[in-house]
């Protein structure tokens, strides 16, 4: 029995691709897929208290805000002379 021709471009599936899967049995997940891939520099999950208009601001700006976050404080460490001046403005 030959297939129809729509399945043509659909490619083979690979042992790889079944191994990065998520296993269901029904609606029910058994076994989740190994997610992403490893980055050499990671990012590290912190609790940082910020005020709430703030947040709210960034949040506004939409998908993507905690990445304009990081721009930003990546900026000011940028033209922070040393770590001892951030101390000097504390407050």
């Amino acid at each position: 029995m030959s297939q129809p021709e729509e399945y043509d471009d659909i490619p083979e599936l690979t042992a790889e691709m079944m191994a990065r899967a998520d296993f269901h049995i029904g609606d029910k997940l058994i076994r989740r897929g190994r997610g992403r891939p490893r980055v050499a520099s990671p990012k590290k999950q912190v609790t940082l208290r910020l005020d709430a208009d703030v947040i709210e601001r960034f949040r506004a700006s939409g998908p993507g805000w905690q990445v304009r976050v990081n721009d930003i404080l990546r900026g000011a460490l940028e033209t922070t002379t040393s770590p001892a001046g951030a101390k000097d403005r504390q407050r």
